[in-house]
């Protein structure tokens, strides 16, 4: 059985950026990525978005998905370098609060939270150099 599969905004949006992509490099005219975008945005099924692409050259197109994989993925990775690093500030804030409170209340000074702070800033390190050198464009 032949299942027509509805398309979304999300899937429409995809279509036009890579329209606006195709004409940006020269693929389509004006005349033709207006056209196309009317189309999108009227489309209903995932065959009448193919049929509005099906003529770009195939290699492009996969080196554009590509390309936009590896960004999405770059974007992640320095989401989750900065997420590390807040809970790194947060922590080492917290422990030198606690130790704040207890050399007030007990006199007891000694800078234990130097310990945990320095392991995990090594820790940081590790994720951060190796992340950093993958994401830098060479």
């Amino acid at each position: 059985m032949n299942e027509i599969e509805r398309v979304g905004t999300v899937d429409r949006e995809a279509t036009v950026s890579l329209l606006t992509d195709a004409t940006s490099q020269g693929y389509l005219d004006t005349d033709e990525f207006g056209t196309r975008t009317a189309a999108a945005y009227s489309a209903r099924t995932r065959q009448d978005l193919q049929t509005l692409t099906a003529d770009l050259p195939r290699d492009w197109v996969r080196r554009r998905a590509a390309a936009q994989r590896r960004d999405r993925n770059r974007a992640a990775a320095r989401l989750g370098m900065r997420i590390h690093l807040a809970a790194y500030l947060a922590g080492s804030v917290l422990m030198i609060g606690i130790w704040l409170a207890v050399g007030i209340a007990a006199g007891a000074w000694y800078p234990w939270p130097v310990w945990p702070i320095l392991g995990w800033g090594l820790g940081l390190i590790g994720h951060v150099v190796p992340v950093k050198r993958a994401i830098t464009p060479h």
